[in-house]
């Protein structure tokens, strides 16, 4: 298996696990938790008056819904080290190129990287200083390319010979 189509199934199990775990934890939010005794008879105040509850990642995407509304494309879930940024705000960004958006920049960091995301028609990618693997689909089809390091690459409707509208579904990237 490609080392960072294995980077990126371990991110996706892993946050996978990680929902589930967060999920079958108990919420002390609702003040459920009970007081328990001291040995000296006196009941101790409960961990919920006291403490705050869990803080548990989700990996879904911070501002999404904000994201959707202003700038048209769904970011989902990932691990943290592939971010939306600003085009031209720094050096290193990672391009994706679509005719509905323009271009959309992402800041790289880490060793790896894992997101999955919407962004509609699609035609070309450029790295920064990692490897990424792309995965797209059209019409229900998916397909994944591997874009190398300080590259562009047409992707999607570019090389697809019936020119359909690809959809960037995921980008997981490794040094």
């Amino acid at each position: 298996m490609n080392p960072v189509r294995r980077i990126c199934v371990i991110g996706a199990a892993a946050a996978a696990g990680a929902a589930a775990i967060a999920a079958l934890l108990p919420s002390t939010a609702s003040g459920d938790a009970v007081a328990q005794p001291r040995v000296d008879g006196s009941k101790a105040v409960a961990a919920a008056d006291s403490q705050p509850g869990y803080a548990v990642e989700d990996f879904n995407y911070p501002d999404a819904d904000r994201i959707l509304k202003d700038k048209g494309i769904v970011l989902k879930r990932g691990d943290g080290h592939i971010t939306l940024a600003e085009c031209g705000s720094a050096s290193g960004l990672m391009e994706v190129y679509s005719r509905r958006n323009d271009s959309i920049c992402f800041s790289t960091t880490g060793t790896s990287g894992y997101l999955t995301m919407e962004i509609p028609a699609v035609y070309g990618v450029k790295t920064s200083a990692m490897d990424a693997d792309l995965k797209l689909s059209a019409e229900g089809k998916q397909s994944t390319v591997a874009v190398d390091k300080n590259t562009f690459k047409p992707v999607g409707e570019t090389v697809d010979p019936g020119g359909r509208e690809h959809v960037l579904l995921e980008i997981c990237t490794s040094k």
